[in-house]
């Protein structure tokens, strides 16, 4: 569903929901919202908790960020990647401070750079390899090297970033077949509010989770994209 700023695109999700739960007979524990902010997470909640003749029924529901639904596969799946389930989850400042080790610099700037480069090419998808390969110049060709060794650095503590969220959920459900049917089966519908905001790594998770039932609404507004 394509539409404008204010014309209503999250009373859609909200009213859908209600509509698969009360005349479709979808359980409210198969269906996920998903939003890119917590806040907005927790209106759609409660909004759909004002529609359903049983309000309980909402607290069945995923309604939650992106990321937050990436941090519930992890823990569910930790085993199959490699990682404990208590992994930790490296906030901003613990990864500027790995980058700025492997960079042996004190740059800000620099080490902002890299971090950002690593980012967008985690978003994309793409490995250390890729990275390297497809660098332009020689800062390029460095970042990539620096993030093939932040990737072990990461490993090698049991961690994640906030990016890693998104894209180890992803990579788990492309390449193990019982944890991608696991997954869709216990979300059977999918709801996405501000569609246009998703980036090609939350593109990928959400088909994967879709998977060949194809069971999704997904509103924005094209106008708006950043991607």
């Amino acid at each position: 569903v394509l539409a404008g700023a204010g014309s209503g695109k999250t009373r859609v999700i909200t009213q859908k929901i209600a509509h698969l739960i009360e005349t479709c007979g979808y359980e409210a524990r198969n269906i996920a919202a998903l939003t890119f902010t917590n806040k907005a997470a927790l209106e759609m909640r409660e909004r759909v908790a004002k529609l359903l003749k049983e309000p309980g029924q909402a607290k069945q529901l995923t309604v939650s960020t992106f990321h937050s639904l990436g941090v519930q596969i992890l823990r569910r799946e930790a085993n199959a990647i490699g990682l404990k389930d208590r992994f930790s989850i490296m906030d901003s400042d613990d990864c500027f401070a790995i980058v700025q080790d492997l960079a042996v610099t004190t740059d800000k700037a620099v080490i902002r750079r890299i971090q950002n480069a690593m980012s967008l090419w985690k978003n994309a998808l793409l490995s250390p390899d890729a990275a390297l390969a497809q660098a332009k110049d020689d800062d390029e060709a460095q970042a990539a090297r620096i993030y093939r060794n932040y990737l072990a650095t990461l490993s090698s503590y049991q961690a994640v970033d906030f990016d890693d969220l998104i894209l180890k959920p992803t990579r788990l459900l492309a390449s193990n077949d019982d944890v991608r049917n696991r997954w869709q089966n216990r979300l059977r519908y999918l709801l996405v509010d501000e569609v246009q905001d998703t980036n090609a790594c939350q593109y990928e998770l959400l088909k994967l989770l879709a998977g060949p039932r194809e069971a999704f609404t997904a509103v924005g507004d094209d106008d708006q994209s950043i991607y």
